[in-house]
């Protein structure tokens, strides 16, 4: 895995049509067999987009998934009554935007022992599997971003303390991690968006009144992360953090450093997708504690705004000029960090490998352009506002050929 040069988050954009599938599927004007080809063309639309883009690192977008972390609720028997608010709750911001508050639904909360239905993520990879030759990735949770559905009072018959339900919730996803090896998986990231979350007092409140303090958060749930990826050498496992991503909107702001070390030297994951956007991010001085062998994808374009290139943000203009000067030489790849739930505007996402070779430091190459000891891996993030954004949110068939053919050219073939 050392010598892919390409990477992203793994969500894609769901197209109007999947949409659509999913709405009448929940209606009951269809059955699942009409959901399921629905859920097969958006993937294999997204394979050849990723593979036509250049990516050595394919994803089936998360396009069978109500949202990022859904699978393992839509999987497993126990959690009571939930929809699409159970993952959209909290204060979201956005450049321009109106903002969102939104409450935690009264009645989330686990009501009985969890039992798996069927896998995961399984009939994602083996579909995806049977589509690329290349490496072929899936996501699953962080355990403990799953705290949110253990509440004190309604979950107590079911498992008395957060712990025990943490702990149920591992076995299962720890399972899970099993079967997808056992099927051939060699890339498994875990999304963790909960921690930087941490770092904002307000949020962190709620975290809090689940009963543990910032730092039980970080040692326990690290723990439990790290049972995930537990003797599996033959696995590269990634750790995705962020800020939250809805929308073009945010939930918090601030600095990695409160909770970069105990992270990035407690985490088995060898790879690290950190969200670094704009200013809300924090400059680099986190990345002092990145262990030797792990790499790190830095997210730098813009996935909240309509910027098109980060870089004319002064202030990482200049904390990337700081990390050029103290480059040695680097294995140096491009990604990027795609928003989770929406349509499409494909032809920003026709781009990203070729404008990771000119992004950051305007020049033809990023080799050798970051501490060898980062080993660093410099990401191209969100779809949405790369370059051309189509203002209506909606899939031309005309756009995507119209910028790849304009902009393709221009940057040159990787």
């Amino acid at each position: 895995m050392r010598d892919i040069h390409t990477d992203h988050v793994g969500s894609l954009l769901r197209p109007r049509e999947l949409l659509d599938a999913r709405e009448a599927f929940a209606d009951g004007r269809t059955g699942s067999a009409e959901l399921k080809a629905a859920e097969d063309r958006a993937v294999d639309h997204v394979v050849t987009l990723q593979q036509q883009a250049g990516c050595e690192i394919i994803t089936d977008g998360e396009l069978r998934r109500l949202s990022f972390q859904s699978q393992i609720l839509e999987s497993v028997d126990g959690f009571g009554e939930w929809d699409l608010e159970a993952f959209l709750w909290g204060d979201w911001y956005g450049e321009g935007l109106e903002p969102w508050h939104r409450r935690r639904p009264a009645n989330l909360g686990v009501v009985a022992p969890l039992r798996r239905k069927r896998h995961l993520s399984a009939e994602e990879f083996t579909y995806l599997r049977a589509r690329t030759k290349r490496f072929a990735k899936v996501t699953l949770p962080s355990p403990s971003l799953l705290s949110s559905f253990w509440s004190p009072t309604r979950s107590r018959e079911a498992y008395p303390t957060l712990p025990d339900f943490l702990q149920a919730v591992t076995e299962i996803l720890r399972g899970e991690v099993e079967e997808l090896v056992r099927l051939g998986c060699r890339y498994i990231q875990l999304d963790a968006p909960h921690y930087p979350l941490l770092i904002d007092p307000k949020v962190r409140g709620f975290y809090e009144s689940q009963g543990w303090t910032v730092d039980e958060w970080l040692a326990r749930g690290i723990e439990l992360d790290n049972v995930l990826m537990d003797s599996i050498p033959e696995v590269t496992f990634g750790f995705h953090l962020c800020r939250g991503n809805q929308a073009s909107r945010w939930l918090v702001s601030g600095s990695y450093e409160r909770i970069a070390k105990r992270i990035f030297q407690g985490i088995k994951a060898t790879r690290l997708l950190l969200e670094y956007d704009d200013e809300r991010s924090g400059d680099f001085q986190p990345l002092r504690h990145v262990p030797d062998d792990k790499m790190v994808v830095l997210g730098v374009v813009a996935t909240k705004t309509r910027a098109a290139l980060q870089t004319e943000n002064a202030a990482l203009r200049h904390q990337l000029a700081v990390l050029q000067r103290q480059a040695g030489s680097s294995r140096v790849a491009k990604g990027r960090q795609p928003a989770r739930l929406g349509t499409p505007r494909w032809g920003n996402w026709l781009l990203p490998c070729h404008l990771g070779r000119c992004l950051c430091f305007e020049r033809p190459s990023l080799h050798a352009a970051v501490p060898h000891r980062l080993r660093t891996v410099l990401t191209i993030a969100d779809h949405e506002t790369v370059l051309l954004s189509h203002p209506q949110n909606v899939w031309r068939p005309d756009l995507p050929a119209a910028i790849f053919e304009k902009n393709y050219k221009s940057l040159g073939h990787v």
